[in-house]
């Protein structure tokens, strides 16, 4: 199992937190209002901790479950804090219309954080393509992107023991690609699809 640091208090957070704990994981909280990490922290139960924001994180993978305009300024208020973490992105930085990405160069809020983390830490993408509440009651697929194999490796076995499929999709600059099917997502939920209980999968098809 694995030892992981949640930055956040809202619903990704409790979502990710919840099938953490039931994983056998562990769990420690981190928000910048101290009450609302510890009620989660209660909330969650299986003996999950509350840290102080912006102190050294106690797990090896911080999983950043911030808006995405928070996330750069977050990674870089922790500094030398997340040395030799692996840092999980989960953001998606939607406009306001919901049609478009809000960052218009080829980028993402991942690879932007890369540029401010510590260089013996890694940064991976995973979780953005999932609802919170089919995380919260389904089996999605979880796409994960980045540099690191080692980090991607970790990241996959926290995600099978949450019960879930990871696939690894290739380097972080794949993050971007991943930020857009999170917005394909949206638009199947109000097109395609025309609700909100589906998750981006795989098919395979012997030949």
């Amino acid at each position: 199992m694995s030892s992981i640091t949640i930055i956040g208090t809202g619903n990704m957070a409790r979502a990710i937190g919840t099938r953490a704990v039931a994983g056998g994981n562990t769990v420690e909280v981190m928000g910048r209002d101290q009450s609302k990490a510890a009620d989660l922290a209660k909330a969650l139960g299986g003996g999950a901790t509350t840290g102080e924001w912006g102190a050294v994180p106690a797990g090896d993978i911080v999983i950043v479950a911030l808006l995405f305009d928070g996330v750069v300024p977050a990674v870089a208020r922790y500094g030398d804090a997340l040395a030799g973490k692996v840092i999980v992105d989960i953001s998606n930085p939607f406009n306001s219309t919901f049609d478009g990405l809000a960052h218009r160069e080829q980028t993402s809020i991942a690879q932007e954080a890369a540029k401010v983390v510590p260089a013996s830490a890694s940064v991976v993408k995973a979780f953005n393509t999932v609802f919170r509440h089919v995380l919260e009651k389904g089996r999605p697929v979880v796409f994960v992107a980045g540099d690191s194999a080692q980090a991607k490796a970790g990241v996959a076995e926290f995600v099978k023991s949450l019960g879930l499929r990871p696939l690894d999709v290739g380097d972080l600059k794949m993050a971007h690609w991943l930020e857009g099917a999170g917005l394909v997502t949206v638009g199947l939920a109000g097109q395609g699809v025309g609700h909100w209980d589906f998750a981006l999968g795989v098919d395979e098809f012997a030949g």
